[in-house]
Parts: structure tokens; sequence; C-alpha cells
């Protein structure tokens, strides 16, 4: 008989946020398998659980997979856990739960802590439809490439970042969403958690004048039909597709589409810009 992988929510901070569902398959599991076995040591002895613990964290993700799903086979119980939330949700363990289901293992769910939730609640921004994004690519390149490509979405954007990267994806977020209203969220269930809202730019001078440490969430409003204004910079866009070679039609109709604002009004403004 095969055993049963239990994927456990564990809390993103305040260590009382833990279901007692949660807290019974820790202690009823043959073996936890932990993001960072040290963090999740923390979590285990304040409860005063003592198991087995194998480290799966997400460079041997693969080749830990393999390890776990042996013990699943052989009738063993695992609760996978990570470091804070839920395993998978830009976490390790998507991998071996996807092991576990091609190989016919039962896959329990033990939900319970959700930072990009707790952070939504907290935002004022509209809930009931969202894209959560997760953390954006380290290089600028591929960063502002996603942004852009995101500009046209309605829905609530989520994002996680963390604190050395904090101004440069805001600053990027600024000049792709400029004039949206936003949330970031720091340290959040934690001691000095911290919530600001207001649009992009506030954010940024408030951010630049606060102390920049631990996790953050990012929450961006979506786009607002009849909301998007021809700024400076989506002009200059159709300027720079001109000097490529594109015509001016070409280039506003270009433009157009991307920001989802009228050709006839880009290329008339261009021709004030660019006559």
């Amino acid at each position: 008989m095969k055993g049963t992988l239990y994927i456990v929510s564990t809390p993103i901070g305040n260590l009382e946020d833990i279901t007692l569902r949660a807290l019974r398959v820790l202690r009823q599991a043959d073996i936890i398998a932990a993001e960072d076995t040290r963090r999740s040591l923390k979590l285990l002895t304040h409860y005063g659980i003592s198991k087995p613990l194998i480290s799966y964290w997400k460079e041997k993700e693969k080749g830990k997979a393999g390890q776990i799903l042996k013990i699943l086979l052989a009738g063993r119980s695992v609760a996978l856990v990570s470091d804070a939330g839920t395993p998978g949700i830009s976490d390790p363990g998507a991998v071996l739960i996807q092991r576990a289901i091609e190989e016919d293992v039962s896959v329990v769910s033990i939900p319970g802590p959700s930072a990009f939730l707790a952070a939504l609640s907290l935002s004022g921004l509209p809930a009931e439809s969202f894209t959560f994004i997760g953390f954006l690519p380290a290089r600028n390149v591929q960063r502002k490439k996603i942004l852009t490509e995101l500009r046209l979405e309605p829905r609530t954007l989520i994002f996680y970042e963390s604190p050395h990267r904090i101004l440069d994806t805001l600053e990027d977020m600024e000049m792709t969403f400029r004039g949206r209203k936003a949330a970031v969220v720091k340290e959040i269930t934690k001691i000095h958690e911290e919530v600001l809202r207001g649009v992009i730019s506030g954010l940024l001078d408030k951010i630049r004048e606060t102390t920049i440490a631990g996790e953050y969430v990012i929450i961006v409003e979506g786009r607002q039909a009849g909301k998007n204004v021809v700024t400076p910079d989506i002009i200059s866009e159709i300027g720079s597709l001109m000097k490529k070679g594109l015509g001016r039609k070409e280039a506003a109709k270009k433009v157009a589409g991307a920001y989802g604002i009228s050709k006839k009004e880009l290329y008339d403004k261009s021709l004030n810009e660019f006559p």
C-alpha cells in the first residue's frame, strides 16, 4: 500500500497562524520534507513535535523528489512543508507533487496561511478577480518585458519581491503602470508588519524613507477601462518606432494596440510631437 503526501501550509510569520489539522498531520506523519530543516525545526520545536526531517530545497528539488517518492511508494506518509506558506506556491514542492500524482500516490492538501491572499485582503484593491505573478525575474530587461506584457491585464496584479530589488521593481512598475493605485505589504503577520497604500510613485517615495528589510508583497490595480492616458513616454515610443523605419500610421497602430489607446488619438498627438 502506498503512503500519502500531505501538502502542509505553515505560518508566514506569526507562529500562531497554523491550523489544528496541520499540527495533527505533522505529529502523525512518518517523515517531514522541509525546504530548510533549520527553519522548520523552529516551528516543530515550538509545538513539541519531533520527527525525522529531509531537506528539500530548490536547487536539489529534482533529486530529492526521487528519494521522497521511494519513501511514499514504500507505504510511509510524508508531510511536505516550505519555510512559510504553501509548498509549490513560489516555493519548492511542485516537482514532488507532480511525481506523486504520476505514481498514483494520494496527495492531500492541508490549507493554511498565504502571504499574497493576506496582503490582497489588506490592500483595499479589487479582490473579486486577480492574477498572481509571484517573483519577477532578477534581470532588469526580463522584468520589464513581463511588466509590459501585463499592462493591459484588467485584473488586480499580485507580486512578491525581495528587499534588495524592491525599489528597482517599483521604479519599473511606475514606468509601466503609471498613475495606478497599489499597495505594498512588508513583513506580513510579523512584528514589523507595514502596509503602504497609494499610487506607485507615492509608494516609492515612502519606501525610500523607510528601512528596507524583509519580504514584500506588491498589489497593483489592473487596467481600468476608459482610464488609459496618453503620456509623453507613450508618444516617445511612436518616435522610436518611426526612427526604426515604421511609418507614423504603423507606429501609432502598434503602440495603440499595446496600451489599449485610440490609434487616432495617438496619431494626432504624435503630429504635434514629431511634425
